[in-house]
This record gives C-alpha cells, structure tokens and sequence, in this order.
C-alpha cells in the first residue's frame, strides 16, 4: 500500500476511535511511547505518528497496530487495516451491481438494517460498529453495513447473496427494487 492510501486509512481509523478507545490504547501503549510523548497524544493520529516515529507502524508493519484495536475489542478497525491490501485491486465485476443496489436498499431498509447485517454474517461488533458511526441515521447506516459486507467478504460477495439476504428477511419488494434497478441499468 502506497504512503498516501496508508496514511488516509490511518486518518479514518482515527476519527473512529472514541475519546474511551484513545484512552485505552494509550493505556496498552505506555511502555513503548513513553509519559512524556503520552501527554501530547490527543488524537489517534498524534499516536499514529509517534507509533511511526518509534518504528512500531508502517505501511508493511501493521501487526503492532491491528493487535491493539483487537485488544480495544475494535475488531473492526483491526480488520481493514490488515485487510489493505494493494493499491491497485483487479476489477470486481459485481462492483458495478453492488453499487447500483446500495441506494436502493438503503432508501428501503430503515430500521431493519440490523437484521440484514446478521443474515450478511457480520458480526455483532461490526453491527454495533454501524451504529455507533450513524446513531440516528438510518440510511447512512444501511450504506455503511453494506460497506462492511463488501469489506469483509473481499472479493466473494455477489449481488444474488444480497436479494437472497433480503428476500430471506422478508424484504421481497426491496429486493424486487434492487433486481429492477439492475435491469434498469442493464446490469441483469
């Protein structure tokens, strides 16, 4: 992974980490980092940096990073940071449906969101994870679960495993709206 996609994947993982998380990973991080350079740590990423400057982080080296947000119980976060992979990804060809379907199903979901996450497979930590970024707004959260699938499946999800997650949940016109847009675009 080149240095800018690296250091964009660390931005964002830092402005997932509550101010509680922060304090734990300073916490796991004492004896490495120091008191002095502790102090000055407000941010993920000013921890980043330091964990940079101490040789403990980089674009090759991640283990030491994916290790303590598995121990903050951030799963999630420790998951795309081994999961980048390299920068330029051979074309999935069911990008272009999942795509086309994420605006639909989020403007049908509502707050059923979860239950087509569970019947996904994400986890319930991936789950709580959707939810804590978008508390009150569903539809962001329908777009980011989906995220997380095509995130987590890495190449295996197809569009016929999401219209049969939601026809398995009982979200028949959903999917019907999904299939219909598809050969709107012909994508079918």
């Amino acid at each position: 992974m080149s240095s800018p996609n690296f250091n964009k994947l660390l931005l964002d993982i830092s402005n997932q980490l509550s101010g509680d998380h922060l304090a734990q990973l300073k916490f796991l991080v004492r004896e490495q980092v120091g008191k002095k350079d502790l102090e000055r740590v407000t941010s993920g990423l000013v921890l980043f940096q330091i964990l940079t400057e101490r040789e403990l982080l980089a674009a090759g080296r991640t283990d030491y990073l994916a290790g303590l947000l598995r121990d903050i119980h951030r799963d999630d976060l420790s998951d795309r940071l081994t999961d980048s992979g390299p920068d330029d990804p051979e074309p999935d060809p069911e990008a272009a449906k999942l795509d086309a379907a994420a605006p639909v199903v989020a403007e049908n979901l509502g707050r059923s969101w979860r239950k087509l996450g569970r019947r996904l497979g994400l986890s319930e930590a991936r789950l709580e994870s959707v939810a804590g970024r978008h508390p009150s707004d569903l539809e962001e959260a329908a777009v980011e679960l989906l995220k997380e699938w095509r995130r987590t499946g890495a190449g295996r999800v197809q569009i016929q495993d999401l219209i049969q997650a939601l026809r398995a949940c009982q979200f028949n016109l959903t999917a019907d709206r999904v299939e219909d847009r598809l050969k709107e675009l012909g994508l079918c």
